[in-house]
């Protein structure tokens, strides 16, 4: 079963981004359109962009020149279950960066247009800790030193293995949900982040990429309400489109898989908020 495809954002406001520096908010590339841009160029644009772009969701951007990697890294990502923007530019990789709250960047330093070393400096000049993986054929150990000294928090040589790439992804997820231990448990589910391999009462579960995202995030906010906007913001990129029910279909098809054989729902719903994770009564 292929996983369903997410809503369209809904804003009568939206409207296209017209050149200016860089740094501008109210510029976009042509030709696109994000939703944050949309939602910053509209009369409520403080709400929307609160509820939609929240920090706890696992967002990266791909900022690679060289297409053929740059589809094969994307393609894992995807696979993986992460929901993810890719761009071959640098000014456009950095205006992606400043506008929207990704978890992780994984950035190649060759860059047309703007040198990825200088898209990491202006990240980190305005503050933004979010995380990232340099990607480079630039091996000298000077070369090394410069890219961790400019702020980022790994240094991968090309070439390299899309394996290890991932493993290295999850190391860094795992240092910014604050935890060592890959596996996530709640009662007795466990949530293994490294394998990707999810599990109830000693039995592993069959599930989708999207669905381990799922239950990943559900498990890493266990106890806490999360939003059908958080849940849009971890499984889908900004582009996709789908029905407005495409969130409750999901968490359906989660709660049959982890609810068989009788065990006891561990997935409640909070009407108009949200849903629940929590450890079986």
């Amino acid at each position: 079963m292929t996983d369903p495809q997410p809503p369209a954002a809904a804003c009568g406001c939206a409207r296209d981004g017209g050149g200016g520096a860089i740094l501008d908010t109210s510029w976009s590339p042509p030709g696109r359109i994000r939703l944050s841009f949309t939602f910053r160029s509209c009369s409520h644009a403080n709400d929307i962009s609160q509820n939609l772009l929240p920090d706890t969701t696992v967002r990266i951007l791909l900022i690679e020149d060289y297409a053929l990697l740059r589809t094969a890294v994307e393609a894992r990502l995807r696979q993986e279950g992460y929901a993810v923007d890719a761009t071959g530019e640098g000014d456009e990789g950095l205006w992606l960066a400043t506008e929207n709250p990704y978890s992780l960047v994984i950035l190649d330093l060759t860059l047309p247009k703007l040198d990825g070393l200088e898209v990491l400096k202006a990240v980190r000049r305005i503050g933004r800790d979010t995380g990232v993986i340099i990607t480079t054929a630039r091996d000298t150990v000077a070369d090394r030193i410069r890219g961790l000294d400019s702020g980022a928090d790994d240094y991968l040589v090309k070439p390299f293995s899309l394996d290890e790439l991932m493993a290295r992804i999850r190391v860094q997820l795992r240092r910014i949900n604050g935890r060592r231990d890959p596996v996530l448990r709640v009662g007795d589910i466990e949530v293994d982040q490294s394998s990707r391999i999810a599990s109830r009462a000693g039995t592993a579960l069959e599930l989708t990429a999207k669905e381990f995202a799922l239950i990943e995030l559900l498990a890493l906010r266990s106890g806490q309400i999360v939003s059908r906007s958080d849940i849009w913001e971890q499984l889908y990129d900004f582009a996709e489109e789908t029905d407005s029910n495409v969130i409750d279909v999901f968490v359906t098809r989660l709660r049959k898989k982890l609810e068989a054989g009788g065990l006891p729902r561990v997935i409640h719903t909070r009407r108009g908020l949200g849903y629940m994770l929590s450890k079986p009564n």
